[in-house]
């Protein structure tokens, strides 16, 4: 009789955590120190896991910027208005929360991350228009350098655009990224320290940099309600197809630069003045480098020697700040821990 109950409490019992398992799925993602440490984080219902074959659908996130620390459900497409985006004319908003505005040059390359390891410039495109002061811009291609390895994003140019195209260009060490259509469908390097997945059919990815960074790409055209609104005056054999851009960093270093990575360091000071509509931070000639895939600017700090392995006493970002939230025992849901 006791073998009895005891077989029917442990029936019971797998019963239970396999419901668990099926409605509280996890996700990998690091969070800030002293927001999340020893917490048991579930997936809402509404989205129990971290991946959907629908690119429509939303999945399981730990927003790492919120005090809570609580799991939500978001699309897994670029979100112009939180931490790490660049979008639009361009639009950043730093790792501070900070919106500010870096218009640089049209056809001209500037560095948005540069740190030891990592190398990340942007390709700006854009006009002027005759009686403006200054270009128009907006990020055409991304080129991305590490663990000494090669690796662009770009948004191929279009008179007119059409959803039923893919405007997305890859490569990898210089030869062309051959990636089938399709949601899901996925491309690896060949030492998988760089992953690339299709969030829908066409135009919209995730680049994946192990341990390093995960990437949101959705590229766009300048629709003519955008031209109206902002009187761009696009030109008609050219819609100006570029990249919505989001950051996600796992590892930068306290000394990383770059429009975008300086704002990740613990000790900056953010010069645009709160208020303002439109804050908007220069420095082109600190920033410029003179290609894509070149590490030139006057305050890049990437190396070739150091990109493999970083020296040991530097201590990283998320080393001291962040928390790594991860899979819990049976898939239960998600602990974060230092």
């Amino acid at each position: 009789m006791e073998i009895t109950r005891s077989s029917s409490f442990l029936i019971i019992l797998l019963v239970f955590v396999s419901s668990l398992v099926e409605t509280n799925a996890y996700y990998y993602k690091n969070c800030y120190a002293g927001r999340c440490n020893g917490k048991y984080i579930r997936c809402p219902e509404e989205c129990p896991s971290s991946e959907s074959n629908d690119p429509k659908a939303k999945v399981c996130q730990i927003d790492c910027d919120k005090p809570t620390c609580n799991a939500v459900c978001r699309q897994r497409k670029p979100n112009c208005n939180a931490p790490g985006s660049g979008c639009y004319d361009p639009r950043f908003i730093g790792g501070d929360g900070r919106v500010f505005y870096f218009h640089g040059k049209s056809n001209e390359h500037f560095s948005l991350i540069s740190d030891s390891n990592l190398q990340i410039n942007a390709r700006f495109i854009g006009h002027r228009p005759a009686g403006r002061a200054r270009d128009y811009t907006w990020i055409q291609a991304l080129g991305i350098l590490f663990n000494s390895q090669t690796f662009s994003v770009e948004a191929t140019k279009a008179a007119q655009w059409t959803d039923t195209v893919d405007h997305l260009t890859l490569t990898y060490n210089g030869d062309s990224i051959a990636l089938t259509e399709g949601t899901l469908s996925t491309w690896h390097s060949p030492s998988k320290d760089v992953k690339v997945e299709r969030v829908a059919s066409k135009n919209n990815v995730i680049v994946t940099l192990e341990n390093v960074a995960e990437i949101l790409v959705n590229v766009v055209p300048i629709t003519k309600e955008d031209d109206r609104i902002h009187n761009y005056q696009v030109p008609n054999d050219d819609c100006f197809a570029h990249l919505e851009v989001q950051f996600r960093f796992f590892s930068l270093s306290p000394k990383v630069d770059g429009v975008l990575g300086k704002t990740y360091r613990p000790d900056f000071e953010n010069p645009a003045k709160p208020g303002v509509a439109m804050p908007v931070v220069g420095g082109e000639d600190s920033y410029k480098t003179t290609s894509l895939l070149s590490h030139d600017c006057a305050s890049c700090l990437f190396s070739q020697e150091s990109s493999s392995e970083r020296d040991p006493s530097t201590k990283m970002i998320t080393e001291l700040d962040t928390l790594d939230c991860t899979k819990f025992s049976y898939g239960l849901g998600i602990v974060c821990k230092k």
